[in-house]
């Protein structure tokens, strides 16, 4: 199927885990000859280099705080013309600035992934800490809003936003600023459809289920896999194809929709 992205510039927040959402949407995306900006910002959290070869949060950990290098050199090796910036999406400034060099090089941005996101570690009603709070929604809500802004401010005569949530935002116990931040993600993906639309802009969200993107070991796959009808986790390719979908040509009719690629997982 050809979606009509030949030479379509592409912006991906969140791109430096080699096994995530934005690593296997930049990857998807160069095969149908997109070129790429990728941003980045490193999350650091301690983790035990032992067990790093193997999925778990310390793989998970270990490669969030990394750089895209390796995102990098994947595209490289498939002559993906791309532009690497590490950056942190919650300061106007920076947003303007990772928006200014990607024009500067590529004359203009097509299409916006909003993947970047953060998750603090105590998000229980009971142990949720007001820092946690800020730095969910600053990145969440705040960044993926800054984003889009600028995007609509600097539209061309294409248009495509596709922002990330989760299959549980509606109800994620154990998860509470984390899905809120989804929940009003999902929200304002509808409002800011009705908004642009006269511009020729599209909005959707992709709301993936469990994804291996490293940080699920064995025994939680084996505790989630029965929670999925449809009997595996949900992969990073998975969410990639649904994305570069959306971003197409073939999807122009639809926006302010939620997808849940989640194998039926929180239906």
């Amino acid at each position: 199927m050809d979606f009509g992205l030949k030479d379509k510039i592409a912006l991906i927040t969140g791109a430096n885990n080699p096994q995530g959402i934005g690593a296997a949407t930049a990857l998807a995306f160069a095969r149908e000859g997109v070129r790429l900006t990728l941003v980045y910002k490193k999350i650091l959290r301690e983790y035990d280099e032992n067990k790093t070869d193997y999925n778990g949060v310390d793989r998970y950990y270990k490669a969030n705080s990394s750089d895209a290098a390796a995102v990098e050199e994947k595209l490289r090796s498939m002559n993906t013309d791309c532009l690497v910036i590490e950056g942190d999406i919650s300061d106007e400034q920076c947003v303007k600035s990772i928006f200014d060099r990607a024009i500067e090089r590529f004359g203009k941005v097509d299409i916006l992934v909003n993947n970047a996101a953060d998750c603090g570690d105590n998000d229980t009603i009971e142990t949720l800490m007001p820092n946690t709070v800020d730095l969910t929604f600053d990145v969440n809500v705040k960044g993926t809003l800054l984003m889009t802004r600028e995007f609509i401010k600097r539209r061309g005569d294409y248009g495509r936003i596709i922002n990330l949530s989760t299959d549980a935002a509606q109800a994620f116990a154990g998860q509470i600023a984390y899905g809120a931040s989804k929940a009003a993600t999902e929200a304002f993906t509808r409002s800011i459809a009705l908004e642009v639309g006269k511009h020729g802009i599209t909005v959707n969200c992709v709301a993936p289920g469990p994804t291996q993107t490293g940080w699920i070991d064995e025994e939680l796959a084996n505790a989630v896999r029965p929670q999925i009808p449809l009997g595996r986790l949900i992969q990073p390719q998975d969410i990639a194809d649904t994305i570069v979908f959306l971003a197409s040509e073939r999807a122009a009719m639809l926006t302010g929709q939620v997808i849940k690629v989640s194998g039926g997982h929180a239906l």
